[in-house]
């Protein structure tokens, strides 16, 4: 039996999900200096570890000028952490940190970052966690900035913002 190979290629195309274009680092406009950084629990207790100043060392990162934003879910996650962590609460009740309500059930504040990210494109999130930079990866047009070697570094930022080369 013999098979003619121009019948068997058929003409499949695999859909990929159609994102809107303001959400590509290219067309977002949103995202400039001041920079909000969103910042996650483990961010502040692995700053603490590395004995970095918080909004210090974003502003060596970012040659710009930062405001880091706390959500209240973060800031639920911190007192519920308990006496451990105590450092930690007092350094994201600093009135240089942007206080952001929730308006959602739950206090679960990685879905909380995840859903106001997806919202507003205007944020950078910080954070450590491996889980929660996956998520966050999917989504297009949000920068991730993270610890490494006691310094901050960000991770797919535009070359259009001056982002610093490693």
């Amino acid at each position: 039996m013999r098979f003619n190979r121009r019948k068997i290629i058929t003409n499949k195309y695999t859909q990929a999900s159609k994102h809107p274009s303001c959400m590509f680092f290219q067309y977002n406009t949103q995202l400039g200096p001041p920079y909000y950084i969103l910042v996650d629990t483990n961010f502040i207790n692995f700053s603490i570890k590395a004995k970095l100043d918080v909004v210090q060392s974003m502003m060596d990162c970012l040659y710009a000028k930062c405001v880091p934003c706390i959500t209240d879910c973060v800031m639920a996650e911190l007192e519920k952490l308990g006496m451990k962590f105590r450092v930690a609460l007092r350094i994201a009740k600093d009135p240089r940190f942007d206080r952001l309500p929730c308006s959602h059930k739950g206090t679960y504040a990685d879905d909380c970052l995840v859903q106001r990210v997806t919202q507003h494109k205007c944020y950078i999130v910080a954070t450590v966690d491996r889980d929660l930079k996956r998520r966050i990866r999917k989504i297009p047009g949000v920068p991730i900035m993270y610890i490494s070697n006691h310094r901050y570094n960000i991770e797919r930022m535009p070359d259009d913002y001056g982002a610093p080369r490693l």
